[in-house]
């Protein structure tokens, strides 16, 4: 014999409704924090591809931590660009690049991007 003093309910089926707000609130979280934009590329041509010959004056560009040097001389960017120009009659001569300890790969990118502006077209990436 057993007693029931409560009225018998009928069991409940959970709610959805919580577990949809947090995947919407997890969907529109992982679109604010994704990154929509396109990576950008250098291009760089491997050692060994073309025509290797080094001709003319010595056009070695160091890029330090807190600066870059042309041959061994520290100089501005913009000093730097103008030098060439006068060291190199023809843009697609060879321009050897450098990174020395320390230097951050953003400098380095910077230092490509402009003389590639400036015109020079064949720069080549040593250690």
């Amino acid at each position: 014999m057993s007693f029931q003093f409560a009225i018998p309910r009928q069991s409940r089926r959970p709610s959805l409704t919580p577990m949809i707000d947090v995947v919407f609130l997890l969907l529109v979280f992982f679109m604010l924090v994704a990154r929509f934009g396109q990576d950008g590329a250098l291009p760089l041509s491997l050692t060994g591809q073309q025509d290797s010959t080094y001709s003319g004056p010595p056009r070695l560009v160091d890029v330090l931590p807190d600066g870059q040097r042309l041959n061994g001389q520290d100089a501005e960017l913009s000093q730097i660009v103008a030098h060439l120009h006068e060291l190199i009659p023809d843009p697609a001569d060879m321009i050897i690049l450098r990174g020395r300890d320390g230097a951050s790969l953003q400098r380095l990118v910077t230092v490509l991007s402009e003389l590639e502006q400036a015109g020079f077209t064949r720069l080549v990436l040593i250690e």
